[in-house]
């Protein structure tokens, strides 16, 4: 492969050298970085990524190739991918193509041969900014300066309904905000008839699809920034059971009164531990997030659930009164961990308490 220069210029002025994989051209995000060992795929194709340029933090990525059948969404939405090494030749039985091929085909800039621990350790120290990937160091400082993840959740959402597992007893209408692909196969194991809907639907529209449950996905952004889908929530809650994941989970507390903040630098990766409080019990889960929602904002609405083991951010509420609950990361992780998986099992018994209308 030949090899061509490429700079990472970051908000604070400093720049990277590296080489170039994946497609050329020059691209401006949201600069971040994830810690999982494995699962790359899963990160590649998550739509949460949106507007982002990810770092991965293990330095070799790519050694199992692209399965297509593994991906979460329709196509990758990250704007940029940077990693210490890259797998030119991938071993795996699964596997469609290379990662370099993936990315091409795709149109997603990749840079390799960066320090990416030493990268790590800025945004971890200085907090999550702005970076341009391009052919010359010498860039428009002002521009990455204004760059913003805008109009995130309808620019991943699906297009348009789709349904999974018809014949299932349970009807549960999945509100697509930037899902991943596992968790509608979650469901459907659980024996849902899956009924994906796109962001705008309204409240109305849902309820007139006669569901069972109602699940708030994962997605992007700032989950401030969704008034509508916010405004939708309130008209639902306390209608059906409702489980909400990651960005759901966000949009949820906002619809009960509750507030957001972005975080330092968020968590990313596969290796998140959280305190379940009412147990004592600490999970490893898949995190991808960038906003939180602040604990003591909801504690008149709903019930505190899961905390983050490291810095104590809300993790997780519990809203008795609406028979709803919700969570900041992801049980329906894959590759993994599988520790709490059993939440889509917790779901399916409110469901059935509440009376499932298609048993």
């Amino acid at each position: 492969m030949k090899e061509k220069k490429v700079y990472l210029t970051l908000q604070n002025g400093q720049t990277y050298k590296g080489k170039r994989f994946g497609a050329d051209g020059e691209v401006l995000g949201e600069l971040v970085f994830t810690t999982g060992m494995t699962g790359y795929i899963e990160t590649l194709t998550d739509p949460s990524y949106y507007g982002q340029i990810v770092i991965q933090t293990f330095p070799l990525i790519g050694n199992y190739g692209m399965i297509r059948a593994d991906a979460e969404s329709r196509k990758p939405f990250l704007s940029g991918y940077i990693v210490r090494e890259f797998c030119e030749h991938p071993s795996n039985f699964r596997c469609d193509e290379t990662l370099d091929a993936y990315l091409k085909e795709n149109g997603i800039v990749g840079v390799y041969g960066i320090d990416t621990r030493q990268l790590t350790k800025v945004v971890r120290e200085t907090g999550v900014m702005n970076a341009v990937i391009s052919s010359s160091p010498d860039v428009d400082r002002e521009a990455i300066a204004r760059y913003a993840v805008r109009n995130a959740v309808e620019s991943v959402t699906c297009p348009e309904v789709a349904e999974y597992g018809k014949g299932n007893r349970r009807k549960v209408v999945l509100w697509d905000f930037g899902s991943k692909e596992n968790i509608a196969r979650e469901l459907v194991k659980h024996g849902c008839h899956v009924i994906r809907v796109p962001a705008f639907y309204t409240a109305e529209q849902i309820l007139a699809l006669d569901p069972d449950g109602l699940m708030l996905t994962n997605g992007p952004g700032d989950p401030a920034e969704n008034v509508g889908v916010i405004e939708n929530i309130r008209k639902i809650a306390g209608k059906l059971p409702i489980f909400g994941i990651c960005l759901g989970h966000q949009l949820f507390a906002l619809a009960m009164g509750g507030k957001t903040k972005k975080m330092k630098y968020g968590h990313r990766g596969v290796n998140q531990p959280v305190k379940h409080l009412e147990t004592g019990r600490v999970y490893i889960s898949s995190q991808n997030h960038g906003y939180e929602v602040i604990s003591d904002s909801i504690k008149n609405v709903g019930r505190l659930s899961f905390v983050n083991a490291n810095d104590n951010t809300c993790e997780g509420v519990d809203y008795d009164d609406l028979n709803a609950f919700t969570v900041q990361f992801h049980p329906e992780a894959c590759a993994g961990p599988l520790d709490a998986s059993y939440l889509f099992d917790r779901f399916m018994d409110n469901i059935n308490k509440g009376g499932a209308r298609h048993a």
